[in-house]
């Protein structure tokens, strides 16, 4: 056994590493092992987001017998903090400290409050679910904070958590660094919602809060692992006497920037239109299709291996000086014909069509995410990238949950006034209601492209125009 592990080192250190994933995101600046480690808090992100999505939505309405309609406003109630990312960023950006840190005191201060929520989080659901001899009304109190306190702090975290990467990362590689970031977000996403499954199999209510008090002390660990020893200290860039603008002033030269507002707008109805088929893509399998529960349950895999592939082509594309804009564009396009897939699945009552267009949804969405995260990396300068950053996800969160909440929304509405006959005969057939969700998202990528259309020359510093000869696999996903 000994010398096998000796053959197996030895033949680890003749591959080259193009051969090996994310090998050459890494630099002299920014090794793979620190590049790495620095991820884990879009793992800690990814796992939190699962929890309240998936996991404990399912939980809450199941298990512990909570209204429909309140555990859709408690999934919600994270969205609130949302705008607040682009103040977030910019107080990063501006932050005083005699340590010399910008970036580590909010995500360490991120950190700290997502544990505080998932920490009480268990105890509060308990009491939501009427397991209480008290007022009904301290157990919807307490949840609303625990899920306020979860979302408030991942979205803290991520916010400083990608600005100290763009801080790292040298211009060339920031593109290979942002298709990192998102592998280990979804990685986060699918790992612990296969492992919160199996906890949970077996579940009893001391289960659920060993769990989820599991989850806050693994997002401790994992961040904690992710920003030691990553920002340098300088204390010159933090302290008392060093210009600090104020957030209105700062803002106002941010959307002077070229293309900054139309960027924003094209980034929400992206976003906005990928998103609306979010909660109604299983149901429309299942009562359309008529798909199996494991069947439909795939999709989430599909969905997936989708935005791997875009991962892989936008790290490849972006590194030999494509326009971060115009894969957007591209991806917005590839958006289309995944919607007109799923569409068409319905008459042709072809299950393989429709997973098809599930592979093209994530594939079209994930070209286009990564197209604008990179754009926006490029659009603040001189260790002001928080405000950017801070910007784009409080847009795309934002636009994400009115989309989710719209997409359901007009899908119960459409299939209730089809019901009764009052659009007419051919509307009768219940694949109207998602019909009409599937062609709206549709016109909404035709707007986005619109809006995309003149900003795909913009001049991005987030796009260096490098040429590499070979393609490995190491750029595969960074």
């Amino acid at each position: 056994m000994k010398r096998l592990n000796e053959k197996l080192a030895l033949g680890w250190t003749r591959l080259s590493t193009r051969y090996l994933p994310f090998a050459d995101a890494a630099t002299a600046e920014l090794p793979l092992g620190r590049l790495l480690r620095l991820s884990l808090f879009q793992v800690s992100v990814g796992m939190a987001t699962v929890l309240l999505i998936g996991t404990l939505n399912r939980v809450m309405i199941v298990e512990l017998g909570v209204a429909a309609s309140l555990v859709s406003l408690m999934v919600a109630l994270p969205l609130i903090f949302a705008p607040f990312r682009a103040l977030v960023g910019f107080r990063s950006d501006t932050h005083r400290s005699v340590l010399g840190w910008k970036r580590v005191p909010y995500i360490w201060m991120g950190t700290l409050i997502q544990f505080g929520g998932l920490a009480i989080l268990p105890f509060a659901l308990i009491l939501l679910s009427g397991d209480t001899h008290g007022p009904a009304w301290i157990g919807q109190v307490a949840s609303a904070i625990a899920f306020l306190l979860v979302g408030a702090g991942l979205q803290t975290t991520q916010t400083a958590g990608l600005a100290l990467a763009t801080d790292l990362a040298p211009l060339e590689s920031r593109p290979k660094v942002v298709a990192l970031m998102y592998v280990m977000l979804l990685l986060g996403m699918v790992v612990s919602g296969l492992v919160f499954g199996l906890l949970l199999a077996d579940f009893s209510q001391i289960r659920l809060i060993k769990v989820v008090q599991g989850a806050a002390a693994a997002t401790m660990v994992l961040n904690v692992l992710a920003l030691w020893k990553q920002e340098v200290r300088n204390p010159l860039l933090t302290a008392d006497t060093a210009p600090r603008p104020a957030f209105r002033d700062s803002w106002a030269a941010f959307t002077r920037n070229k293309g900054a507002t139309r960027f924003l707008v094209a980034l929400g109805l992206g976003t906005a239109a990928f998103n609306m088929q979010d909660i109604i893509l299983e149901p429309y399998g299942a009562q359309v299709l008529q798909l199996s529960v494991s069947a439909t349950t795939t999709l989430t895999a599909l969905l997936a291996a989708g935005a791997i592939a875009a991962f892989a082509l936008a790290a490849s594309l972006l590194a030999r000086g494509a326009e971060p804009l115009r894969l957007s564009a591209y991806g917005t396009l590839v958006g289309v014909f995944a919607f007109a897939a799923v569409i068409f699945a319905a008459p042709l009552d072809s299950a393989l069509l429709f997973r098809f267009g599930a592979i093209l949804i994530g594939f079209g969405g994930g070209l286009f995410s990564v197209g604008t995260l990179t754009a926006a990396m490029g659009l603040q300068r001189r260790d002001r990238s928080g405000l950017a950053l801070g910007a784009w996800g409080a847009v795309q969160a934002c636009s994400a949950g009115i989309a989710v909440a719209l997409g359901g929304g007009i899908r119960d509405a459409v299939a209730e006034v089809a019901a009764q006959g009052l659009l007419g005969t051919t509307f009768i057939d219940v694949s109207s209601g998602y019909g009409v969700v599937y062609f709206l998202e549709i016109g909404l990528l035709f707007v986005t492209l619109i809006a995309i259309g003149p900003l795909v020359d913009m001049t991005s510093d987030a796009a260096p125009r490098t040429v590499s000869s070979r393609l490995g696999l190491a750029e595969l996903p960074g």
